[in-house]
């Protein structure tokens, strides 16, 4: 026999594992909220930037198109540059860092907007201030090496990474993450409550009889409650003793 299921049928199942919905929500946003508090570090971001430029003697001052090109086209060959052992391997030498080239590569960022011949390089540490003095430091030691390695003298740091007054991490953002485990908390509290409404196939109205045995329902059996049961006889009797009286 096809099955329907009503809105009604929807909501009275939702309303039904409430308690376990609620439940399943709060758990898991209040262990994102630990988890995003206490247990995670917290991960700092410092920038610096340079300038890859030609440079310039007395006799030529003024730029033109083929250069500004040439520079671009430059860029990404020292975006690969910056992260190379060459580079890292003296940025950890210079700050006495305890990570490998590698590891401090997975910390590095490098980026350049589009036909812009200004690079950003980026730092994340748990220290916000050691995050700033790499990436001043990575700058630095490029500007220093580049020369050496390209034969090229036209990279100029533009700006220098600062720590401000209370700088904030960049990850974890524990609002994001509770904000997130809520839904997710609803999301599953929620296809739990169906699945298991799905998975009772107990009878409980006379509709279940019908539906999964097949069979007409003839009559129905009130449950009476002991209370109920003593409350009726009393009437009764109330009742007969009044009648009595008025008949004598």
């Amino acid at each position: 026999m096809e099955e329907t299921i009503s809105l009604k049928e929807l909501f009275l199942t939702l309303k039904k594992r409430l308690s376990l919905i609620i439940i399943i929500t709060a758990i898991a946003t209040a262990t994102s909220g630990i988890v995003s508090y206490f247990l995670l570090t917290p991960i700092y971001q410092s920038s610096t930037q340079i300038l890859v430029n030609q440079s310039k003697n007395d006799q030529q001052q003024v730029y033109n198109a083929g250069e500004v090109q040439t520079n671009l086209q430059l860029i990404n060959t020292y975006n690969v540059i910056i992260k190379s052992p060459a580079i890292l391997d003296k940025v950890i030498e210079k700050e006495n860092l305890d990570i490998t080239a590698s590891e401090l590569n997975g910390l590095v960022t490098v980026s350049s907007e589009q036909n812009s011949q200004v690079v950003n390089i980026s730092v994340q540490n748990g220290n916000p201030v050691k995050a700033a003095d790499i990436a001043n430091s990575i700058a630095k030691t490029f500007q220093e090496e580049i020369s050496n390695i390209m034969n090229v003298d036209n990279v100029s740091i533009l700006t220098q990474a600062q720590v401000g007054e209370n700088p904030s991490p960049i990850k974890p953002q524990p609002v994001l993450n509770m904000a997130i485990a809520l839904v997710v908390g609803l999301m599953v509290g929620v296809g739990l409550a169906f699945l298991l409404e799905y998975l009772d196939n107990t009878i409980k109205t006379e509709q279940d009889i019908e539906n999964q045995l097949g069979l007409p329902v003839l009559g129905a059996i009130t449950t009476i409650t002991m209370d109920e049961e003593i409350k009726d006889q009393a009437t009764t009797a109330t009742l007969r003793t009044r009648g009595e009286s008025v008949g004598s």
